[in-house]
């Protein structure tokens, strides 16, 4: 038989090579240099069906996702995720703020707000895609825009001139 049987999908997700080669590939490991390009986006218009503070989140994020070089036409839906979650989050975060956390349920009596549960479900969602994406302190740490250099590494220069 020989070896160890592996089950697909199981361990750390692998880091994109683009992210290794902007932090200098610290592994020092082979790079998969046959990993596809979708092409960097530098402007993007939301779909028409995101709408309010989704939409307001969308024009808050994709500029500054488009000018640190971060954002492929491939990575898209994770943006509309995101903007859908944050969109959503907001409308339950109001119910919750107008009818508080216990309202009358259908008996009569106090149940937890169902608005709640969308709450938590969407700052889940924020919390995924927003990592996806780069859009929160530890996940920013690891990712670096095409416009960055190492000032610490004698060849950062040499990177960031490609």
């Amino acid at each position: 038989m020989g070896g160890i049987a592996t089950v697909p999908g199981r361990g750390r997700k692998p880091k994109p090579t683009a992210r290794k080669k902007a932090a200098g590939n610290p592994g020092k490991r082979a790079l998969n240099d046959d990993e596809p390009d979708f092409g960097v986006v530098c402007n993007i218009d939301p779909p028409e069906w995101i709408t309010g503070a989704a939409r307001d989140m969308w024009f808050r994020i994709t500029p500054l996702l488009c000018r640190e070089k971060v954002l492929q036409e491939t990575d898209i839906h994770n943006v509309e995720v995101f903007c859908t979650a944050y969109g959503n989050w907001r409308l339950a975060s109001i119910d919750v703020a107008k009818n508080g956390v216990v309202v009358e349920g259908a008996t009569g009596g106090p149940v937890k707000n169902p608005a709640l549960t969308a709450l938590n479900e969407a700052t889940k969602q924020m919390a995924a895609f927003g990592a996806m994406l780069g859009l929160d302190p530890a996940s920013r740490t690891r990712i670096m825009g095409g416009r960055k250099s190492d000032k610490t590494n004698p060849f950062g220069k040499l990177i960031s001139a490609k």
